[in-house]
């Protein structure tokens, strides 16, 4: 599930959050399981430059229902960012896991006329043609994380680096390894859900990454983005695996499962690395009285990015760092390595699992 977004001169850092219907807003609609922590809030937009108030943008959102605390940061961080510029009016539509619901849910905000649409569709090929509805009707979309295969369905892509993720436990788990003297070490890989992109990708840069230490994956298995499975395959892994040097588990939120079988077993002769950065996480890591000794980011962050970039889009306004006079059309975030050394600074910006 990084770059840094909340730096201004990418103008990143936001969020939405889906409400019911078509809902104009700039309130949040925060889902019972979502903690305040899910993610920094923006800083106040400032008064010069591309912050100060222009031409009024009204942005619509979509996303997926939160039944996940990556999701439901997502959400919250849209709404955030909205609220920080006097000249966005926010329509969000009902959050939903349901394709067809979400299809109808961004005709009806095609309908509505909205200036820009901000979109983190389900899947990416099922609502790529009403995205792309949305583009010949003259509306700018930009596209979360889960890409639509088509680039003329979205006017800009900004997502998460999930092969960076890899890349970036690997590092971790293999300079940990090598400083220690440990040789042939048992790793282990707890992945989301195996058949996914996103998860094969992850898989690819840990791989790659422990290569350049000597070292490879001993044992991996999925665990399905869910703290049920991610106890009952932490404990499949701990009994077939008498000694362990260190474990990658992709998922914060399946960590929480993960974690919960390290501690029935009575286990710590190894350490762990996580991932997306959790703020349970990451708390984890400050008190450094456990396992888990790091995670790597995949910023929820990005819908906060994601409605100022739309914004920029709508007032036709490029990033102010940069010489070109419009938003790029492809912006991914770098996956950063949390650990004790660091964890202060990024702690504000985590999801609560």
């Amino acid at each position: 599930m990084t770059q840094n977004p909340g730096r201004r001169g990418f103008l990143l850092g936001g969020a939405v959050i889906g409400a019911g219907a078509l809902i104009t807003a700039c309130t949040s609609n925060e889902p019972a399981a979502q903690a305040s922590a899910s993610a920094a809030a923006p800083a106040a937009a400032a008064t010069g430059g591309n912050d100060a108030p222009g031409e009024k943008v009204v942005i619509g959102f979509s996303a997926p229902a939160a039944d996940h605390g990556w999701i439901a940061a997502i959400s919250k961080n849209a709404a955030d960012a909205a609220k920080q510029y006097s000249d966005v009016e926010l329509k969000a539509v009902e959050p939903t896991n349901d394709i067809n619901q979400q299809i109808s849910a961004v005709e009806s905000l095609i309908q509505a006329k909205v200036n820009v649409l901000v979109i983190l569709p389900n899947d990416g090929q099922q609502l790529n043609q009403v995205a792309r509805q949305a583009m010949d009707a003259g509306i700018p979309v930009v596209n979360v994380d889960r890409v639509f295969p088509d680039k003329l369905s979205y006017r800009t892509w900004i997502g998460g680096d999930n092969y960076g993720m890899g890349v970036a436990a690997g590092h971790f788990i293999g300079k940990t390894l090598k400083d220690k003297g440990v040789a042939d070490p048992v790793i282990l890989e707890i992945q989301g859900i195996a058949t996914l992109p996103l998860t094969q990708d992850r898989s690819k840069g840990f791989e790659d990454a422990l290569k350049t230490y000597g070292f490879k994956v001993t044992a991996k298995q999925d665990a399905k983005f869910t703290v049920e499975s991610g106890t009952q395959v932490a404990s499949n892994l701990l009994q077939a695996h008498k000694k362990i040097d260190a474990i990658w588990n992709h998922d914060d939120d399946q960590g929480i499962g993960v974690m919960a079988a390290i501690k029935e077993a009575g286990r710590d002769e190894f350490f762990m690395v996580g991932g997306a950065g959790s703020a349970n996480a990451m708390r984890d890591i400050q008190a450094d009285n456990g396992v888990l000794k790091a995670t790597v980011t995949y910023p929820a962050t990005m819908a906060a990015s994601a409605i100022r970039i739309a914004r920029l889009i709508a007032q036709g306004k490029g990033m102010s760092d940069l010489l070109e006079q419009q938003v790029p059309q492809s912006i991914t975030l770098t996956s950063e390595t949390v650990s004790k050394d660091n964890v202060d600074k990024y702690l504000p910006s985590g999801f609560e699992s």
